[in-house]
């Protein structure tokens, strides 16, 4: 745990796992042990793994949709109920293969368009509580799991920034600064929407 107040501010780390929904209930515990209330969520734990039909598994299926979906949800409802009658921001982060949908990404692809779909279902249900839901969709960002796959050195990366024209892949501030937008007061009146962060990009 640690904690930093260089701007008056506090910050904790807790470890867990949201597609575990014990370590869920116990991560919202400690939350409302040490801050008592909840503004903002981000939902920006997420997995991706590509693979052809024919090498689909269940496992493969589940791990997406354990972590994706069912997680994503899970951490929603629990943050929900520590959002006081101010009500909050929730940023779930989806991606651009949730509408439009790639080859050989058929398990990845199907939970982040679940994403979309809980983003404006709970839109709609949570904004007579002042809780605003958005899903910002960024295209191919260059993360750990980017460069331990190996494609950013590769003629898929080449591929990408050729077809952006931005002309070049996201870094994660680019998608961090988004999100910060959607979560603060300067986007009050903007709820339900599916943003696509990709630099121009369409697929």
């Amino acid at each position: 745990m640690t904690e930093g107040g260089s701007k008056g501010g506090k910050a904790i780390a807790i470890q867990g796992d949201v597609s575990k929904p014990e370590e869920i209930h116990r991560l919202f515990s400690e939350i409302k042990k040490q801050f008592g209330k909840v503004d903002v969520l981000v939902n920006n734990a997420g997995t991706y793994e590509f693979a052809p039909l024919e090498s689909i598994t269940l496992e493969h299926i589940q791990k997406h949709f354990n972590l994706n979906v069912t997680g994503l949800l899970l951490t929603t409802k629990e943050a929900v109920k520590l959002m006081g009658p101010d009500g909050g921001s929730i940023v779930n982060i989806g991606s651009i293969v949730g509408s439009m949908p790639t080859p050989q990404a058929a398990a990845y692809s199907a939970s982040k368009a679940a994403v979309n779909a809980i983003t404006v279902s709970l839109s709609q249900e949570l904004g007579p509580r002042k809780i605003r839901v958005n899903s910002l969709n960024p295209g191919v960002v260059e993360t750990e799991g980017l460069r331990a796959s190996g494609l950013h050195e590769r003629e898929f990366r080449e591929q990408q920034e050729k077809t952006t024209p931005l002309g070049r892949i996201a870094t994660p501030e680019d998608i961090a600064l988004a999100a910060t937008f959607l979560a603060s007061d300067d986007a009050r009146w903007i709820t339900g929407q599916l943003i696509v962060a990709a630099g121009g990009k369409r697929m």
